[in-house]
């Protein structure tokens, strides 16, 4: 059982925009049978965090393209993706590099 997690979670480049304006969040996730990844944090945002138009932030399982995630300041493309596993006090950051004319 994973045990409740504690992590900073940012958003940026106007992501922030669909979370109701605010760049930081201090989230706990909560105990669940399998270890915390990537996957399972962006349904979590999605369901808790995320206050409109959800296809702007996420599509499929993951996020679209144009957003990128850092994790603990390293692209998460080095870390695994999605199958990233987080531990307790990751900072998990989303920018956003589209920019609408």
């Amino acid at each position: 059982m994973a045990a409740p997690m504690s992590l900073l979670v940012e958003f940026g480049g106007g992501a922030e925009l669909l979370f109701d304006g605010v760049k930081k969040h201090q989230v706990t996730l909560p105990c669940q049978p399998e270890p915390w990844d990537i996957r399972n944090l962006l349904k979590w945002i999605k369901q808790n965090l995320l206050k409109e138009r959800p296809e702007l932030f996420i599509q499929g399982d993951t996020v679209r393209p144009g957003i990128l995630v850092l994790v603990n300041d390293a692209d998460w493309e080095l870390m695994g993706e999605l199958d990233y596993k987080l531990q307790d006090q990751d900072n998990v950051v989303f920018i956003s590099t589209l920019h609408g004319g």
